[in-house]
């Protein structure tokens, strides 16, 4: 996604891997090489199915005031 010249990428990953810093980073580090160079944010649905994000806190507070259908997701198959 590429917002006001800033290009990130959103990876959906499980709900624990955002409760700790230590998993969030672990998360982040393993997808580092499909997107080399980009800030990773981190995006979990918790039990209401509300997004929380974690990652570069500019961002993260941008994606907080953004309806996630407004996201132009795409998805990846990683083998």
């Amino acid at each position: 996604m590429n917002e006001q010249g800033v290009t990130f990428s959103i990876v959906v990953v499980k709900e624990s891997a955002t409760q700790t810093s230590a998993s969030a980073e672990r998360a982040r580090v393993s997808f580092q090489h499909l997107f080399p160079g980009m800030p990773i944010i981190l995006a979990s649905r918790n039990p209401s199915g509300r997004f929380k994000y974690q990652g570069r806190l500019d961002i993260v507070r941008f994606l907080s005031r953004t309806d996630p259908c407004r996201i132009p997701w795409k998805e990846y198959t990683v083998s």
